[in-house]
């Protein structure tokens, strides 16, 4: 592998662990936003979930996508074949999925319509740490 290479995947790395980090944090926002009362509290992490999704959470998914494709490409003699990257592509299609999901919750809390319980953004919150655990194992161990 080439230095130029190998800094294209330090780059991607680097946007994963920072939109997982925002991808932790943010339903968690959620589940203590749906347990305010108070319009001062709601006002604030109306805020917070905006900020923290426009500041840290788009622009890590857009690098962690942007080096991921680049790298992939200039691999993808070698990779086109393997069945785990294929899964982990899905695994990242989901995890888009989920980043576009929490947008539109965003913005239903600064409706002040949140669409779902507490209970609901505590299991919501654990949705990236299985696909964190999944992908990890699929790019480490290459299992098929």
């Amino acid at each position: 592998m080439t230095t130029a290479y190998l800094w294209l995947k330090a780059l991607h790395v680097i946007g994963v662990v920072t939109w997982f980090a925002a991808m932790f944090y943010l339903p968690r926002l959620f589940v203590y936003h749906t347990m305010t009362d108070d319009d001062p509290g709601k006002a604030r992490f109306v805020m917070m979930e905006d900020k923290l999704y426009r500041i840290i959470m788009r622009p890590s998914m857009l690098i962690a996508v942007a080096f991921g494709l680049w790298t992939l490409i200039l691999a993808w003699d070698a990779f086109a074949a393997s069945v785990w990257l294929w899964v982990k592509l899905a695994g990242v299609v989901a995890l888009l999925g989920y980043h576009y999901y929490c947008a539109r919750l965003i913005k239903a809390f600064a409706a002040d319509e949140s669409p779902h319980s507490e209970r609901f953004y505590r299991f919501f919150n654990e949705i990236p740490a299985l696909l964190l655990i999944l992908i990890v194992i699929l790019v480490v161990v290459k299992p098929f």
